[in-house]
């Protein structure tokens, strides 16, 4: 077996932050005319480098795989909605944005939040790989390029003449197997005097909260706040303010601007956050043995809840489809058997089934004509947004449940 390194440091990965078995790719989702065919799974291993620090997985499939038909639109999710437009508020305010401004944001998705910008009339780009979502953000009017980004793409963006005064990138540098390359496009596109903003679920937040289940293949890399330092330090760029924020059930936005540049003065928020992660153990490799075991632990208290609940004669349905979802259910090894079916939002994913689990999606009217005992929150971030459009379950006595950081019945 060849061995595996960093893609930081380069350092050789010996040692396991947690196992979590084979699993499929979790957006890979089933049509049911193939529901019998077999599919690829792969080692759901999770490392941390005992030099760096950083937690990550070996990389099975390509980005481009990964991405050729990607069924997680943004737009989606009321509440990220929100976060979006208050993203461009603050941005607007705080940097002094206006219609002379640039903005890119890499990732872009369906345009979710770029298109914020487009009506306060900033010129914008978004960068998407996922051909079949960016046509949806164009078609809203988001100019989108279709393309990974990396280097040859910011020296490509930079010679049309675009050098953004902002760069956004939310939720995608997990998604990256060559990090240095990611950076140096950063360097390479962003403005003199720009700001680059980078949201990320925060490592110290995975395990204070167990959340294993947010490790899967098309996540490379789990970060902490010294790791991202370290990362961009290495290329030029600085960190001058962080942000915590209780997306994805615990994130860090980080502020970054080029090493030379004296525009934006460095906050105590950057050491404050740091400090936080070395008092949590982040610096040590205890806190990284010890969360294996506790994986192990959650996976046999989610199993007792379901084969209870089927022993009692209940019936659980979920709610939600998301990748995070599918690492729970092919860990725990639950399938329609105990999880009859779950309902999504999303008219994308309506009507295929779950990957690996075969777990069937429908339209979340399911759940009001089956009326099911329990309904298990899979996207758990979103509970409340959920339990609030949902709260009609009540109404027969069904309730709510949550896997993550322990079953609770809510």
């Amino acid at each position: 077996m060849a061995e595996v390194t960093c893609r930081l440091c380069r350092a050789p990965l010996t040692r396991t932050f947690a196992d979590l078995g084979m699993s499929p790719l979790a957006n890979a989702f089933v049509s049911p005319a193939d529901a019998a065919r077999m599919e690829p799974f792969y080692p759901l291993h999770a490392y941390v480098c005992g030099v760096c620090r950083l937690v990550q997985l070996d990389a099975f499939e390509s980005p481009e795989h990964i991405f050729r038909d990607y069924l997680y639109f943004s737009s989606i999710s009321d509440s990220w909605l929100r976060h979006a437009e208050s993203y461009v508020d603050d941005m607007m305010r705080r940097f002094g944005l206006g219609a002379a401004s640039r903005v890119a944001e890499i990732g872009s998705n369906d345009g979710y939040l770029l298109q914020y910008f487009v009506r306060r009339g900033v010129t914008v780009l978004g960068v998407e790989p996922a051909a079949n979502v960016a046509s949806v953000a164009t078609e809203n009017c988001v100019p989108t390029e279709v393309a990974f980004f990396g280097a040859e793409t910011a020296k490509r963006l930079r010679a049309s003449g675009f050098a953004p005064d902002l760069i956004a990138a939310n939720n995608v540098i997990a998604h990256v197997p060559d990090l240095n390359d990611f950076v140096r496009g950063f360097k390479t596109l962003l403005a003199p005097n720009g700001v680059l903003t980078v949201e990320f679920p925060h490592l110290a937040r995975l395990i204070e909260e167990n959340q294993y289940d947010t490790i899967y293949h098309e996540h490379f890399s789990y970060f902490s706040l010294m790791v991202v330092d370290r990362l961009f330090r290495q290329h030029g760029m600085r960190l001058f303010d962080v942000q915590e924020l209780p997306t994805h059930g615990g994130s860090l936005r980080v502020f970054a601007c080029h090493a030379e540049a004296t525009s934006h003065e460095l906050t105590p928020a950057v050491a404050e956050v740091m400090a936080g992660e070395r008092k949590a153990g982040l610096a040590d490799m205890e806190i990284y043995r010890g969360f294996g075991r506790r994986v192990i632990d959650s996976k046999c208290e989610i199993l007792a809840f379901c084969l209870n609940a089927r022993r009692e004669g209940k019936r659980i349905a979920g709610y939600g489809a998301p990748a995070k979802g599918n690492t729970l259910l092919n860990y725990c090894g639950i399938g329609p058997e105990l999880l009859e079916y779950t309902v999504d939002r999303s008219p994308h994913k309506q009507g295929l089934l779950l990957p690996g689990s075969r777990v069937p999606i429908h339209a979340p009217e399911r759940i009001l004509e089956t009326r099911p005992d329990y309904v298990l929150i899979l996207p758990w971030n979103a509970r409340e947004e959920i339990m609030s459009q949902m709260s009609a379950v009540r109404d027969w006595g069904g309730k709510f449940v949550v896997p993550i950081p322990r079953v609770r019945i809510l």
